[in-house]
């Protein structure tokens, strides 16, 4: 079923994301793209029946205020725009309202009233779009996926191997910077349990090599992303009829990326990342989905909750929380308070009420005291927070039992750390990781 699509224009505001989940949220499809977008550009979108143009205060890049082509205007479909429109324009608001109520009611009466959308937006629909569009893609090639075992490859997995059944090879790439034993639960869950057609490649050493004195965040990320990519054209060399990459790139990672009239957050290996002489055509079926939708996807396709609900992990893996440059020390630490503080919160039950959760260490010491001396040796920092898209996040107040065990068994297993932090930062201003 080709679905209804409302367009909204960035202009510089912040609430681009707010749009459109909103949009989604009464049941019509939404894509944000460029101000600069032209006619011939917004008439190869399917089906548009509204452009939302969100003014804000972004407006300015380069010193130069931006706008829209006059054009856009005249190529026939309603357009909403907020604080900036002509005065032909079918409705003009100055603001946003402040509350979601006053918000849906806008909406509704500009996407039904005006555009006459229909409420075809869920996400049975987006799958059943996504297998046709997938399978026109590929026709008969090979697709190579590369498949961390977190909730987004999973789930792109899964809509593959509905899609297109053994034309997908499954490629999980050990990079030494895994969680403890997660090489290990992968194998036995998509090789034993779910029939994937799965490639194990060990290359921690590799890539620990590659990422040898490096400490800047952004250059480890890329670095991370090409020297992935490098090991899928290495595997897919060894295959016949490879033309194409699948990747469990979502929203978030593209907006935090960067786009014309805002700055990078971070950039996501899988967007950032890639290399510009890449060998494969990408096919990322998840690229406009936000969390929550990803996880409604994949309960849809048939997927356990234990899957789709475990912890997000980024693409980087533990790399992004080895702080600075990664020591073997230090990245251990790392692996093994990880383990403890998601065992302990399995235990006390955090693990089904914390979004995300997980432990990070600097690449610095303080002084302390151990075994009746001193000792010089690295704090170990723990992250929990709730969010439903990973655009805004909040903390986690844990019960001071819980935080004092798991402050306990770290000082107590973890070699080379002497002291434990709790970080109450919310997104923003800090973001969900450290790097």
């Amino acid at each position: 079923m080709k679905q209804d699509m409302i367009v909204i224009l960035d202009l510089g505001s912040t609430m681009n994301t707010d749009i459109a989940r909103a949009v989604r949220n009464i049941g019509v499809y939404s894509e944000i793209h460029p101000h600069d977008i032209t006619p011939e550009e917004l008439s190869k979108l399917p089906n548009v029946k509204g452009i939302i143009i969100n003014g804000g205060e972004n407006n300015i890049v380069d010193g130069v205020r931006i706008d829209v082509s006059r054009a856009v205007y005249d190529v026939g479909i309603p357009v909403l725009a907020v604080a900036h429109a002509p005065a032909d324009c079918e409705l003009t608001l100055q603001e946003w309202p402040a509350s979601e109520e006053e918000l849906a009611l806008v909406l509704k009466s500009f996407v039904f009233g005006t555009c006459k959308a229909e409420p075809n937006w869920n996400i049975k629909n987006f799958i059943t779009d996504q297998i046709q569009i997938v399978r026109r893609q590929t026709g008969d090639k090979k697709v190579l996926l590369a498949l961390s075992g977190g909730v987004d490859s999973s789930v792109v997995a899964a809509l593959l191997i509905k899609a297109i059944g053994k034309q997908l090879v499954c490629v999980h790439v050990n990079n030494g910077l895994m969680r403890k034993g997660e090489s290990e639960e992968i194998d036995e869950l998509f090789r034993n349990q779910l029939d994937a057609n799965l490639i194990h490649v060990d290359a921690s050493q590799r890539f620990l090599s590659k990422l040898e004195g490096v400490s800047d965040p952004e250059e480890k990320r890329k670095i991370i992303g090409n020297e992935f990519i490098r090991v899928f054209e290495e595997e897919a060399r060894k295959l016949s009829g490879i033309e194409f990459l699948a990747q469990g790139t979502i929203y978030p990672d593209i907006v935090e990326s960067g786009t014309k009239t805002a700055k990078v957050v971070k950039s996501h290996h899988n967007v950032g990342g890639l290399p510009e002489d890449l060998q494969f055509t990408l096919i990322e079926p998840l690229r406009y989905l936000f969390k929550d939708e990803v996880r409604e996807c994949g309960l849809e396709l048939g997927l356990p909750e234990s899957m789709v609900y475990r912890q997000p992990f980024p693409g980087p893996g533990l790399g992004v929380r080895c702080l600075g440059a990664i020591t073997k020390d230090r990245l251990e630490a790392v692996r093994e308070s990880d383990a403890i503080l998601r065992e302990e919160f399995a235990k006390a039950g955090l693990d089904k009420k914390v979004w995300q959760y997980f432990t990070v260490v600097p690449d610095f010491k303080s002084v302390g005291v151990k075994n009746n001396a001193r000792s010089y040796e690295y704090p170990v920092i723990i992250r929990a927070v709730n969010t439903i898209d990973a655009m805004t996040a909040t903390i986690e107040q844990i019960e001071w039992p819980v935080l004092l065990r798991i402050t306990d068994r770290i000082l107590a297993e973890v070699p080379n750390v002497n002291r434990v932090c709790y970080d109450l930062s919310p997104k923003p201003c800090a973001t969900i990781e450290w790097e």
